[in-house]
């Protein structure tokens, strides 16, 4: 077990809920975002997901649209993210996540970048692009470096294709609250709590609930039957907008940590 999956898998048998919280790794620099992970990290999170830049993030809303095109501006590279996850590394044991698309990771060499990816100590990918037909390749190099291959699953109860991506997916499933893309303040999908026990059966994986959540009352309102949530946009728009970004990661994490429970 690698530590998303020991950390996450502890979380769940207490009964306690886990705090998923994504940032764009370069916004506004390498430096700041280091502090940004120390402090979630100090404060309750219990997994961060670092953002790729990328130019067409299509699964995106403006928010992190804005968050990735500033990374860009400071051209960020992947080798300078897994820089500054081998430096958090050095105090930490805070699971660490990448998120982005898959075409920066082709060009970098998908077997070398999971392979180094592990090595600077990250712990799972989520490609937001990669269907589950076509990941075969990619799940095979994740497993052989110990790093968790995460799938994005529909808001629709349990098909055969979704037992095929459970299959597939290890550390967490990460379930996506309505269709669209990240940020886009329309509230969970109506069903997605029969979606969530139609996977019950299916997995013994956490499940981990994401897209839409921009408060503390829709952060606990999805705690209620998930294993825990995974927010991004309302962060990054807090820290967007924030002088001191680091204080106001911290404070983030703690009162929402707080609020569902944790």
């Amino acid at each position: 077990m690698n530590r998303i999956e020991q950390h996450l898998t502890e979380i769940k048998k207490q009964n306690q809920k886990a705090l998923i919280l994504y940032i764009s790794a370069g916004d506004p620099d390498l430096d700041t975002t280091l502090s940004i992970m120390q402090a979630l990290a100090d404060n309750g999170t219990d997994c961060i997901e670092l953002g790729m830049p990328f130019s067409d993030p299509v699964a995106d809303g403006p928010v992190i649209q804005r968050s990735s095109a500033r990374a860009l501006k400071n051209n960020i590279q992947l080798t300078d993210i897994m820089k500054t996850i081998t430096l958090f590394r050095q105090q930490y044991q805070t699971p660490v996540v990448m998120m982005g698309y898959l075409n920066p990771i082709l060009r970098y060499g998908a077997e070398k970048f999971v392979k180094d990816f592990a090595q600077c100590g990250g712990d799972g990918l989520i490609f937001a692009d990669l269907p589950w037909e076509e990941g075969e390749e990619i799940e095979s190099i994740c497993r052989d470096n110990g790093v968790s291959c995460i799938y994005l699953l529909a808001p629709e109860p349990g098909t055969e294709r979704t037992r095929n991506i459970l299959k597939s997916t290890s550390g967490f499933v990460y379930v996506v609250s309505h269709y669209g893309t990240t940020g886009v303040d329309k509230g969970p999908d109506g069903q997605v709590d029969s979606v969530l026990d139609s996977l019950r059966p299916m997995t013994d994986l956490p499940l981990a609930v994401g897209f839409g959540i921009s408060s503390v009352e829709k952060a606990v309102q999805m705690s209620q039957k998930a294993d825990g949530i995974i927010i991004g946009s309302w962060l990054v728009k807090e820290l967007e907008a924030a002088k001191d970004k680091v204080q106001v990661a911290g404070e983030f994490a703690r009162t929402v940590k707080a609020g569902i429970g944790g």
